[in-house]
């Protein structure tokens, strides 16, 4: 398994002093990674506030921001500010441990599954050979959070948003993971980097949810989908956090920057799934500009063994590297900006109807699809031999 902190570690050997010890350089590269995630998981809450508030306006017919900076685009760093600035209150009778501990273990979970998802083909933190794994394991590490967050408030209101969102993950964590088997069984990988590659065309022939790969691949992309939304808790599913009919559901009693963790991890996890779903159904960082990058460069890799024995960086592979990871962050917002029209499309549903939907069907269909892949994977390779 390769460490994901080559990329950094070997580029502070080539500008670090020979003197400086090699744990040194190690807890240097670490900082680095973490500082990045950190950095990732802020802007891209700024971005995707500023941008669901444009898109909620203009399917609204109106705006949106448009008076703090171009079009607005500053309104969301004003709210940062402000909720920095805010008093940070607690309820008299809450847990105060609890509580303060809550809103920290939802905001490190979702940073620690964005430490396994590669940023580019050879820039990652952690290349893990279970990545997908990971991923869904640190997510779903979020639900102890809400139900912390909900029972230490002591409130009615949060008790009960507490419980849906627990209710809710059960519910819809299975049919999550069923569906993503599909393109596992086919790409016969949980690594990210790898099931990308697999992918690699031109066109988009080769993307696992073309149907002349594996039919079932298609359905699961849109079961996938789906549970994506009940797992981030975003609208119809939006029951935990119901404002018309729980204030503001396990967030009630939060105020200033432990509100604001709560909505950094929601935004990092749709980036996340959106992601998972681009790598897994959608070719990943392959694209006809991929593939153009790819043809320019004589070796698209970033690290590359040096004369000597060691590694160094081949800056040559730099166009190659950022039109990959161009290319996977565009999939990866056309996915939010899917999930940010659903919201503001379809009504909210009951909570029975949610339970009934990830229990009777979304369930037995995701396992129909890995029956049924896996019977096209079989038939598929007893012809190729």
């Amino acid at each position: 398994m390769q460490s994901g902190s080559n990329v950094f570690l070997e580029g502070l050997r080539q500008f670090a002093p020979e003197a400086v010890p090699g744990w040194a350089l190690m807890l240097t590269a670490a900082g680095i990674g973490v500082a990045i995630v950190m950095g990732l998981v802020s802007v891209n809450a700024i971005f995707s506030v500023w941008l669901e508030r444009k898109v909620s306006g203009h399917i609204q017919c109106r705006y949106g921001p448009m008076y703090v900076g171009w079009h607005g685009w500053l309104q969301s760093i004003a709210d940062g500010v402000k909720l920095l600035l805010k008093e940070d209150m607690i309820p008299a009778g809450a847990d105060r441990a609890m509580f303060m501990l809550a809103p920290a273990l939802v905001l490190a979970s979702i940073l620690g599954a964005m430490a396994a998802f590669p940023l580019m083909p050879d820039v990652f933190f952690a290349d893990l050979d279970l990545g997908l794994f990971a991923i869904l394991a640190f997510s779903s590490l979020t639900t102890i959070g809400v139900v912390m967050a909900g029972w230490a408030s002591n409130s009615k209101w949060t008790i009960f948003g507490a419980m849906r969102e627990a209710a809710q993950v059960v519910a819809y964590e299975i049919p999550l993971g069923v569906a993503l088997l599909v393109p596992v069984m086919v790409a016969g990988t949980f690594n990210l980097r790898e099931a990308s590659a697999l992918q690699s065309g031109m066109w988009g022939m080769d993307w696992f949810v073309m149907p002349w790969n594996n039919p079932f691949v298609l359905p699961a992309a849109v079961l996938f989908l789906v549970a994506a939304l009940a797992e981030t808790k975003r609208a119809p599913f939006d029951l935990p956090e119901a404002e018309s009919e729980l204030v503001a559901g396990f967030m009630t009693e939060y105020s200033g920057i432990r509100w604001s963790f709560f909505f950094m991890e929601e935004y990092a996890a749709m980036f996340l799934m959106s992601a998972v779903g681009a790598v897994f159904f959608f070719g990943g960082f392959e694209s006809p500009l991929t593939a153009l990058a790819a043809r320019l460069v004589e070796d698209p890799r970033l690290i590359v063994p040096a004369a000597e024995g060691g590694m160094r960086l081949n800056l040559g592979s730099l166009p190659y590297q950022l039109a990959a990871g161009t290319t996977l962050l565009l999939k990866t917002f056309a996915g939010i900006f899917l999930m940010m029209w659903l919201r503001w499309t379809l009504p909210r549903i009951r909570i029975d109807q949610v339970m009934t939907m990830g229990y009777k069907y979304l369930t037995p269909l995701a396992l129909l699809c890995v029956l049924g892949a896996g019977i096209w994977e079989a038939i598929r390779h007893s012809w190729l031999r």
